[in-house]
Formats: structure tokens, C-alpha cells, sequence
């Protein structure tokens, strides 16, 4: 079994659209969805390129996970950027 992790532009009503384009597929087990980063994680047997093709002609925009959306999505969490600290250094 695969995971295949996935960065779906969704707004509210992608997660129903979404769901319906990956049911059609076989071999899927299980589809999770984080709205909030627009991360979709789909657990299964069917090959990556099939899920990423089948969400696409849902007429969604979707690509493969990496780990760029990692930092975007912790920059984008850190609210009024409280939690990010930086230096007070001088580099010039």
C-alpha cells in the first residue's frame, strides 16, 4: 500500500468534489483531507500519476506534496508572524 501526498487548491466545497473524483478510482482505501494547509493525503494500491489525473479532471489544481509546501504552510500558520523570530544581526 501507497501513500500519495498531494497539494490540492481547495476552497469549501472542493473537499466534496474532491472526494467524489477519487472514488471513482479503485484500489483507493483511504483519502484525508487538511483543509487548512490544502493538504490531501490518499492511501491505497493506485499509482500516483492516475490520483493526481483523476483529481485534475475533477477541475481541480493539484500537484505532488514536497517539501517547499512544508515552509509555506508553516509560514503562512505562524499568525501575524508572532512565532517567527528573527535575528537582530547586521549583515552589512
Amino acid at each position: 500500500m501507497e501513500s500519495v501526498e498531494l497539494k490540492v487548491e481547495m476552497v469549501g466545497i472542493h473537499e466534496k468534489r474532491l472526494r467524489k473524483c477519487l472514488s471513482k478510482l479503485k484500489g483507493i482505501e483511504k483519502v484525508e483531507v487538511d483543509a487548512n494547509s490544502q493538504k490531501v493525503v490518499v492511501t491505497g494500491y493506485a499509482h500516483r500519476n492516475k490520483i493526481l489525473k483523476a483529481i485534475r479532471r475533477g477541475g481541480l489544481k493539484a500537484d505532488f506534496w514536497s517539501a517547499q509546501n512544508e515552509l509555506l504552510t508553516a509560514y503562512a500558520s505562524a499568525s501575524t508572524y508572532g512565532s517567527l523570530r528573527f535575528s537582530n544581526n547586521n549583515f552589512f
